[in-house]
């Protein structure tokens, strides 16, 4: 499950399972390709371009916290994160 500052957040499973993906390498820019071929349901004609619809609904549904999902031009996203020691 995803909560922003307490409050359950609902995430279609492509959304999840990218946020899940970019959260496992905090700060590490993953690629578009790379993302498509993990993320999207292989069952269905996922493309680069339908990963990026998907990011963009996973920044709206995280408010504020959505600009912590980071576009890397030319790459593809990253999670913008501080990871404690």
């Amino acid at each position: 499950s995803v909560r922003v500052e307490g409050t359950p957040v609902e995430l279609t499973r492509v959304e999840f399972e990218l946020l899940l993906a970019l959260a496992r390498r905090p700060n590490q820019a993953l690629s578009r390709a790379w993302l498509a071929e993990n993320v999207l349901d292989p069952e269905r004609d996922g493309t680069e371009r339908t990963l990026d619809v998907h990011a963009s609904r996973l920044r709206k549904k995280l408010g504020a916290h959505g600009s912590l999902v980071a576009t890397v031009w030319g790459v593809g996203y990253r999670l913008d994160a501080q990871v404690s020691p």
